[in-house]
């Protein structure tokens, strides 16, 4: 079940809240799909292939050149001298741009969305999978410079070859799960590429705590036998967040530090980790988010990392710096396309500048 490896996730990647994150609900929440929209415009899918410099020679190997999707509206081909905003969403760990779609339910979410108010603009989805499952869109020698590929290789190849409108003001992103942690990361750091974002159930937000016993055993002794090959959820995603946040370019064949040694915490590497957490980023980038038009965070009620993203939005308030922020009634993925139709792409609407 998809909740359940989540739910791993929010513990492996938060900060230990384990009697929380694992907590199942008594019923699991149905899949919440909002219904085609009759007569909606389709949408033309694009799949394309994007190099990033950025990923160059990353030393996990992990391809530099990226699967993308991008979506044109309705309109597009239709007025060749119309310039669109541009949404960068953000796919969770495990997934790749594919495999998200069937998640939200792109296209007919998109072509919903158009069809019942929101203005039209172009969407784009990179592919972050890596060779432990997910790049964190964070910055490491080891799985290859994701935030400088999302924001510089990505951001100049689709104002290159699309008819964007190549202004901040016109620029959005989000992201759900990691895709919510790089949405909140990237956006702390580049105000002057994206004018709003909008996390969707955003993990890995406080400082992870170091492993369970078992867990660190599985994973000194997984890196000690230089394979990964069938290790449970959390161990993976373990690897994962190793690999962004504490890389090692002189530990092959992993090229990572972990957070323990012999079972004993490494307080170095732990704090290395907490350094890529946006409750630690948080404040030094508080003048940065003074700059966004608007943004958004939303959550589940019965989501293990509902904690974290209030305290994140709590943050916001105490400084003064307008954002909204709903927990609505569901978990970690039973709303994801009806958010993405009926939320997230109405605030882009309200909040990206469009050409006249």
């Amino acid at each position: 079940m998809r909740f359940l490896t989540i739910a791993a996730l929010s513990f492996v990647l938060g900060a230990g809240l384990a009697p929380q994150s694992l907590a199942q609900p008594a019923q699991k929440p149905p899949l919440v799909v909002p219904p085609p929209v009759p007569g909606a415009a389709p949408v033309t899918v694009e799949r394309i292939k994007v190099h990033g410099v950025s990923l160059e020679g990353n030393l996990e190997g992990n391809s530099p050149d990226r699967d993308v999707i991008v979506y044109l509206p309705p309109s597009y081909a239709k007025n060749p001298n119309k310039h669109y905003p541009v949404l960068y969403a953000l796919h969770g760990y495990t997934l790749t741009a594919e495999r998200w779609t069937g998640e939200i339910k792109t296209p007919q979410t998109i072509e919903g969305a158009f069809a019942t108010g929101t203005h039209e603009m172009i969407i784009v989805i990179a592919s972050a999978h890596t060779v432990h499952n997910g790049s964190m869109y964070s910055q490491s020698v080891t799985t290859g410079f994701w935030e400088d590929f999302m924001t510089k290789d990505l951001v100049s190849y689709i104002d290159g070859h699309y008819r964007t409108i190549a202004k901040r003001e016109s620029r959005g992103i989000a992201g759900h799960s990691m895709g919510g942690y790089g949405t909140l990361r990237i956006a702390m750091r580049h105000p002057d590429l994206y004018a709003a974002f909008y996390a969707m159930s955003p993990c890995c937000l406080s400082m992870r705590a170091a492993p369970p016993t078992e867990m660190a055993k599985k994973l000194e002794a997984a890196k000690a036998a230089g394979k990964t090959e069938g290790l449970d959820f959390m161990t993976q995603a373990s690897f994962a967040t190793a690999a962004a946040w504490a890389p090692n370019p002189k530990d092959p064949p992993f090229y990572l530090d972990l957070p323990t040694k012999d079972g004993v915490p490494v307080p170095s590497v732990l704090a290395r980790m907490a350094a890529n957490s946006p409750l630690a980023l948080i404040d030094q980038n508080a003048a940065n988010l003074r700059k966004y038009k608007a943004m958004a965070i939303d959550v589940g009620d019965q989501d293990g990392l509902k904690t974290d993203a209030e305290e994140y939005h709590r943050i916001l308030d105490s400084y003064g710096i307008a954002n909204s922020f709903e927990i609505y009634s569901g978990d970690h993925v039973s709303n994801v396309a009806d958010r993405m139709q009926n939320h997230v792409l109405p605030f882009f609407s309200k909040n990206l500048k469009f050409e006249e």
